[in-house]
């Protein structure tokens, strides 16, 4: 009997990877990233929205704002530590200051998301709080991507800086917000295609195995020639049978004769009798 030895313990570490390596291919953890974003409340259809950013999770998006003497660089992140700071999915970097701690404008466990068929808009809020302009009130922040086909991920861009009410409003283009297409072909149009491609190559292969093949002439080259003119002819007499409204029951061969042919009839044979 010929039994089966365990794997030693590289082998098994190595086929341990290739299945963790099957599975991330396959899917099997394409949603744990997402699962990272903890919503403000939870529901079904914001998480269904965030399932769609699936392809941009955990990837560092910046933009830098100048105005005057200051420079600010700002970072998001889907449902991950932007800029490596915990919790924050989008801060602020003063690019001057050297050492100074990013400023957290909203953070990702309380994630707000809505959105239509070609764009997506989140909500982050408890960021830090502002300075006394804003009364101590936390920063928050929006960020819409819009579907644009010709990029997987575009450029972070800020439409908006409101210190005044400590807003942010963040714009991202991205081909994972945008519907699948659909074909513009119904069911009816790809039938008659598939229709006419199969009768093309019997028409085709039909003439050339028998030309090539059988060697037929002329009109015999046609696939089923026989057949195909049977077919006519039989569908010419059921046309003739339903279509046209003679009396079927009178002999075709048998004619009447009007009775005034009958009295000129005896006439007309004695003419041939009378004296030129």
């Amino acid at each position: 009997m010929k039994l089966f030895r365990c794997p030693s313990g590289k082998h098994f570490l190595m086929w341990t990877l290739a299945v963790q390596l099957v599975l991330c291919e396959s899917g099997v953890y394409a949603t744990e990233s997402i699962n990272s974003c903890k919503q403000f409340f939870e529901s079904e259809s914001e998480r269904t929205l965030l399932n769609r950013l699936e392809p941009l999770a955990h990837k560092n998006f910046t933009v830098e704002r100048k105005n005057g003497n200051e420079s600010y660089t700002y970072v998001f992140q889907l449902c991950g530590d932007a800029g490596g700071v915990p919790g924050a999915g989008v801060i602020q970097v003063d690019s001057k200051g050297t050492g100074k701690k990013p400023t957290v404008i909203g953070t990702y466990n309380t994630t707000k998301a809505t959105g239509g068929s070609n764009w997506v808009m989140l909500f982050y809020k408890n960021g830090d709080a502002c300075d006394a302009r804003c009364a101590k009130e936390k920063k928050k922040a929006t960020v819409m991507i819009f579907c644009n086909r010709r990029m997987d991920m575009g450029q972070l861009e800020l439409v908006l800086e409101d210190r005044e009410d400590c807003f942010y409003q963040f714009k991202l283009d991205s081909s994972a917000v945008c519907p699948g297409l659909q074909s513009k072909l119904s069911t009816g149009s790809i039938l008659l295609i598939i229709g006419f491609s199969l009768l093309a190559v019997y028409l085709i292969g039909g003439f050339l195995y028998q030309r090539l093949i059988v060697g037929a002439k002329g009109m015999e080259q046609i696939p089923n020639y026989a057949f195909w003119v049977e077919a006519g002819n039989l569908t010419a007499d059921g046309c003739d049978f339903v279509c046209r409204s003679r009396n079927r029951d009178q002999s075709p061969a048998y004619r009447g004769v009007a009775p005034e042919n009958l009295e000129e009839e005896p006439d007309e044979r004695d003419d041939h009798l009378l004296p030129m």
